[in-house]
């Protein structure tokens, strides 16, 4: 009977290879699939490409498929007698929790700045933009599947959209004049663990991988090590993809120590994975938000500041501040309702590093150790700018410098064009030693360079 039922077994297909999906453009494409061992797996394509194998042993076939430049025609994908109707142009990975989760129409008590009203227009402005949205799952062993599907940008399925994803797709779309594809591999609570497989989290003292201890181990069900990478990440991994961008770590921001070398760890796991070189990772650094350790807390701070020394540890990664992309009412609001700009500057991030566009500004003035003097009352700090340059140079906002006694005071700025420095006094502080910008839970700062991205927090002491 087995025997029989395998001889009439036909070709199955995961949930992300269907109907509308988007094929890496000019790339070799990973399709894969399951079928009876033996069976002959022919794929077609309507640009002359063809492609088979048979499946093996374990009932598992896959194939390597070239792909055209991008166009906006639907193309014809067969697989045996599975006809599909795809696009081609570039394809990218969103992943972290719940700031990328975050639909169009927002969240209970949190909305997305013109949310609904983008939705709306989705069908018109971004026509070619498509979203496989993974269905939220955790399971304790690997999987090799996951539910979700395609969507088109209607006005219902555009309001599920993630909406950083969805801006910066749209915006990539547009820039670049090609269909965009995200997979949306989100989970609102995940810390990075969750997100990393057990023979990695196996390495970490502090993380048990077992089902017992996994459970144990999370103060809340969504923060659980493993499980989400077996249910959400491992079934897409084979997916032929551009590259990743990522928000998350707002669920690490209790041992925020760890949390640099666990990410570059993650990566690392996962490039592996998908088996596509240091294919680019472009993350967003937690915007404000006071964390319960008082209005001066610096826990989210100390976070940001593993997101952004992160980047020194991942290949071909950077980074976008999100500093000044909150309400001061949104103090105690972790999703901020502004996503456009999230998605613009993830957008222009990639356009200049991935895609050659160089004339675009990608980043905001970074803090340069080396430039640091200080002079009687006087402490000097100075910084990159990408030859963007640094924009606003009056009434700057968020510099504080701290004496020996390590007690920081807000600072007097004096920003100085032709050297790209600022000079911090206070009348508090006779003998500065040490400065901090916006290092803090909760601080909007206003220094600004090119393309208005701001400058990103930064402190010069490690107390």
């Amino acid at each position: 009977m087995l025997c029989a039922v395998l001889a009439q077994a036909k070709i199955t297909l995961p949930s992300i290879i269907s109907d509308d999906m988007v094929l890496q453009q000019s790339s070799e494409v990973r399709l894969w699939g399951w079928g009876a061992p033996g069976e002959k797996v022919e794929v077609s394509t309507s640009w002359d490409e063809k492609a088979q194998t048979k499946v093996n042993k374990d009932g598992k076939w896959s194939v390597l498929l070239r792909t055209p430049q991008a166009s906006y025609q639907l193309q014809a994908l067969n697989i045996n007698d599975i006809s599909l109707k795809v696009l081609v142009g570039e394809v990218w990975l969103a992943s972290g929790q719940s700031n990328m989760e975050m639909p169009l129409k927002g969240f209970a008590g949190a909305c997305v700045k013109d949310g609904t009203l983008d939705a709306m227009r989705a069908a018109q402005e971004a026509p070619f933009v498509r979203m496989f949205n993974i269905e939220k799952s955790q399971k304790f062993t690997p999987q090799d599947n996951c539910k979700g599907s395609w969507l088109s940008p209607t006005f219902d399925n555009a309001l599920q959209f993630s909406a950083t994803a969805y801006y910066y797709a749209s915006l990539m779309s547009n820039a670049l004049n090609v269909p965009v594809g995200i997979i949306n591999c989100s989970y609102g609570g995940t810390r990075v663990e969750s997100w990393c497989s057990a023979e990695t989290c196996s390495k970490y003292p502090d993380v048990p991988v077992d089902s017992v201890g996994i459970c144990i181990g999370a103060k809340y069900p969504w923060e659980r090590a493993v499980v989400t990478y077996n249910a959400m990440f491992r079934p897409v991994s084979p997916y032929t993809v551009k590259g990743i961008i990522w928000y998350q770590g707002c669920s690490n921001v209790n041992d925020p120590k760890h949390y640099a070398e666990r990410l570059s760890t993650m990566v690392r796991q996962w490039r592996d994975e998908m088996a596509l070189g240091n294919i680019p990772f472009y993350q967003v650094q937690i915007a404000p938000y006071i964390y319960g350790d008082s209005e001066n807390g610096i826990s989210g701070a100390l976070l940001r500041e593993q997101q952004f020394l992160s980047c020194d540890m991942i290949p071909n990664s950077d980074i976008i501040c999100t500093n000044d992309l909150v309400e001061p009412y949104e103090r105690h609001n972790i999703h901020p309702r502004e996503k456009r700009t999230v998605g613009l500057r993830l957008a222009m991030l990639a356009l200049n590093k991935t895609y050659g566009m160089k004339d675009l500004p990608y980043s905001g003035p970074r803090y340069d150790a080396s430039k640091l003097s200080v002079s009687a009352d006087t402490i000097t700090v100075g910084f990159t700018t990408n030859n963007y340059g640094i924009c606003r140079n009056y009434a700057l906002e968020g510099f504080e410098i701290a004496g020996e006694d390590r007690v920081f005071h807000a600072a007097k700025a004096d920003f100085h064009w032709q050297t790209n420095t600022v000079t911090l006094t206070s009348a508090d502080v006779p003998r500065p030693v040490a400065v901090r910008y916006c290092f803090k839970d909760f601080q909007i700062g206003n220094m600004i360079g090119g393309g208005e991205l701001p400058l990103f927090p930064f402190r010069s002491d490690n107390w």
